[in-house]
């Protein structure tokens, strides 16, 4: 637990101050709202839930005003340091909650769900309420409160008017009422469109309707124009001594201290707490519009066995770093759709490549634009148009401010490690490059034998140059082959005694079955008792879980003992 608090302490403060602005923001609106005089009287007709539909509104406001900056991929690449006309602004511990933007996204996300909810609950008691107030049933205040309005020169409190009417149909007759039944049903349909079942079977249903945020802002900021929560005005509060009139109200109108009450409604804020997180997304969409406009020079297409597709591509002015990512559009198949691909180039090559797996509607379309299934190539200018966004950093672009670094990959995850790997042997090649990296644990885990073949070739390249540097200890790697058949096996056991491996053709053979995590970090611990470990992983969030747990476990509570410090891949 201790080296669990060491590991995270930073992430526990930030998410317990954010935690605590909710609730210091819901209690002082629901006190404010239970005390003031100016509500008095709209107290008297709804009770409690007007502090709760109040200070609920408050903290989704707030909440909303959070909800873009963590997906404002340029300017968390900006607080990165990594696009090219940004300065370094977040260091060390501060840099690593920036990887963590996602996750925050998403407690975010179900802090305005809840609040919503609410919300809303509370707003169907009041006008339940407010119907209440027009029957004799109410009681003498709240009916001399609800008939106000009906004479010239009186303003209302109560905004249904009528006894006989319907609670849903009046309240669908309002401003608050018809903005907030759509805030309501866009709400649920990104909430549950973002579940991961929903986003794993159909990505393109998750993009399209999480950008139906676009309604939600729009008709949030309008949701508050209805003013259907009325206070006293403070003129009238100066004149109408409510602790008095309230008890006494034979004498309004009779006398001077208790004239008739005059009330108005609050002024809609939703848009002072929205305002700057929508302009700062609206620049990110014209930073992403003048990117669309760039020419991207599709160089070579390579189609892989294991249903996986390469290409690499050029464009002017793109610069990169190793682990980070693009958002590749293909107008072709969709005008909108953005899909995100990590880079699996070098940044010392002179073009930038992905490799994309087919895997849904989107990946299947751009296989067939790209002719992976047609016997023949493509000629160049039969290729579809691509747009890029991006680089944008990640986690993964740490692997090098480490001295012990630890990349674990499963399947199609192994992509972000591709371009670290031949950064790595692009600067050993070099002939002044200083690295402070001293060694590299590399994990691969795979299901299927053919998936290890467009990576093998370049972990032969490495594995033969740094023999040639004489630096064979500089990267130890583990490949697990959780998936074969009998034939396989046969053919396995048969070349076993080779000196390379019979399926990658590496001297490192490869492992069959899954690792066992304890023994792996227990033998890290081991052979590095006072270093800090970087652990880089990209995969499937049940083996994330696994392996915060081992970097957790076996991190030392001493500050000079060993430390595991997790990063994982999210984008």
């Amino acid at each position: 637990m201790g080296c669990w608090i060491l590991n995270e302490s930073l992430s526990v403060v930030l998410l317990l101050s954010w935690l605590g602005g909710n609730f210091y923001l819901f209690i002082d609106t629901f006190r404010w709202y239970e005390e003031e005089d100016a509500f008095l009287y709209t107290r008297v007709i709804l009770g409690s839930a007007l502090a709760w539909a109040r200070a609920s509104a408050v903290c989704l406001n707030y909440n909303c005003m959070l909800i873009l900056l963590p997906i404002s991929r340029n300017f968390i690449s900006f607080l990165r340091g990594t696009i090219t006309i940004s300065t370094t602004c977040c260091r060390g511990p501060w840099k690593k909650q920036l990887d963590k933007s996602l996750k925050f996204h998403k407690l975010v996300a179900y802090a305005i769900a809840i609040n919503a909810t609410i919300h809303t609950v509370a707003h169907v008691v009041n006008m339940e309420h407010y119907h209440i107030g027009q029957s004799k049933e109410a009681g003498e205040l709240p009916n001399r409160l609800s008939y106000l309005g009906n004479n010239p020169n009186e303003s209302y409190l109560n905004p249904i008017r009528k006894s006989d009417t319907n609670v849903i149909t009046e309240f669908l007759t309002t401003i608050a009422g018809v903005t907030g039944l759509v805030i309501s049903v866009v709400l649920i349909l990104i909430v549950t469109s973002s579940t991961e079942i929903i986003r794993q079977a159909s990505y393109e249903l998750f993009w399209y309707t999480h950008h139906m945020f676009v309604i939600f802002f729009i008709v949030l900021v309008i949701h508050g124009t209805g003013q259907i929560v009325r206070s006293q005005t403070l003129e009238s509060l100066m004149l109408h001594n409510v602790t008095y009139c309230k008890d006494h109200l034979t004498e309004w109108e009779e006398t001077t201290q208790c004239p008739l009450p005059q009330f108005s409604g609050n002024k809609p804020s939703a848009w002072k707490w929205v305002l700057g997180p929508v302009v700062l997304y609206m620049c990110e969409r014209i930073i992403r519009f003048w990117r669309f406009q760039q020419k991207v020079v599709i160089t070579k297409v390579v189609t892989h066995p294991s249903e996986v597709l390469e290409l690499h591509m050029k464009k002017r002015g793109f610069k990169m770093e190793p682990g980070q990512y693009i958002f590749l559009q293909c107008p072709s198949i969709s005008q909108l759709e953005w899909h995100p691909f990590t880079l699996t180039s070098a940044r010392e090559e002179d073009f930038f490549s992905v490799h994309i797996r087919m895997a849904g509607d989107w990946t299947e379309a751009l296989f067939k634009a790209f002719g992976v299934e047609e016997t023949s190539f493509k000629e160049p200018w039969m290729l579809p148009r691509l747009a890029v966004d991006g680089p944008f950093g990640a986690a993964i672009t740490d692997v090098f401010h480490y001295q012990i670094s630890v990349c674990i990959a499963a399947g199609i995850g192994v992509t972000p490690f591709a371009s670290i790997l031949k950064s790595i042997y692009h600067r050993c090649c070099g002939p002044h490059t200083e690295l402070k990296l001293d060694k590299v644990y590399f994990y691969w885990i795979c299901r299927a034998p053919c998936a290890f073949e467009w990576f093998a070739d370049l972990l032969f390249l490495l594995e033969t140059q740094m023999a040639e540097k004489g630096k064979t200890n500089f990267l130890s790697y583990h490949i697990f082959l959780t998936g074969w058949d009998e034939n396989q096996a046969a053919h396995i056991a048969l070349h076993w005694d080779e000196n390379t491996d019979v399926i990658t053709g590496l001297k490192q053979k490869t492992f069959y079955g899954r690792p066992n995590w304890n023994n792996e970090f227990r033998q890290l611990a081991y052979n590095h008792p006072s270093s800090n470990i970087g652990v880089f992983f990209c995969g499937p969030k049940a083996l994330s879980k696994t392996l915060q747990k081992m970097c957790a476990l076996y991190s030392s509570a001493d500050p000079k003992g060993v430390r595991f410090n997790y990063n994982e891949e999210n984008f």
